[in-house]
């Protein structure tokens, strides 16, 4: 799913083009016209995607635009819901430090997602393909720019006994939670 018409276009070029050179292969890729924002649950089951990638998104650098941005609170709950539980791969890169810095504070936060270490990362053959092989990254190494990304993978808790975070139907108005206490004091 991607905003701009432009980039649209060219994914769906090259896409054609890797199959006309592969007949039967890249058949399982694809570009859509659209905002991922809004209509990501239109298009996704839930669990059903094993990766995301987010490649130089617009950084929105005005603070009134932030609620633009990519990555936000209510949408990582989001790819939560769409990615695989355990396995599941959140992709960040950028060339810009403070969205970075903004994706880790984030991504961090967010009890749905654990930053993988760096030799997770460096074992990973997607982290190396978005580092150098789209054509953001490249145009960023010609320019000689740092390139900032971090990688999360999706938890499992809602599978763990007690679901999310040990809370269940039985103890959710647990006795002294949420400023309710039952005693008749």
């Amino acid at each position: 799913l991607e905003i701009r018409a432009k980039v649209t276009e060219y994914v769906r070029l090259r896409i054609m083009a890797h199959r006309k050179e592969s007949p039967g292969q890249y058949q399982n890729c694809s570009v859509f016209r659209s905002n991922t924002m809004k209509f990501m649950p239109n298009f996704f089951q839930r669990r059903s995607l094993e990766k995301i990638f987010f490649c130089f998104p617009d950084p929105h650098f005005k603070k009134k635009n932030h609620p633009r941005r990519i990555v936000s609170d209510s949408l990582l709950s989001e790819y939560a819901y769409f990615l695989k539980p355990g396995s599941g791969r959140l992709y960040t890169i950028t060339d810009v430090e403070d969205l970075h810095q903004w994706h880790l504070k984030h991504c961090r936060a967010h009890p749905m997602f654990r930053e993988l270490t760096k030799e997770e990362m460096d074992a990973d053959p997607c982290v190396k393909a978005m580092f150098s092989e789209t054509e953001e990254g490249k145009k960023v190494e010609r320019a000689g720019t740092q390139k900032y990304y971090a990688v999360y993978q999706r938890l499992e808790y809602e599978d763990a006994e007690g679901g999310a975070n040990g809370i269940t139907a039985d103890n959710f108005f647990a006795n002294d939670q949420f400023g309710v206490s039952s005693s008749s004091d």
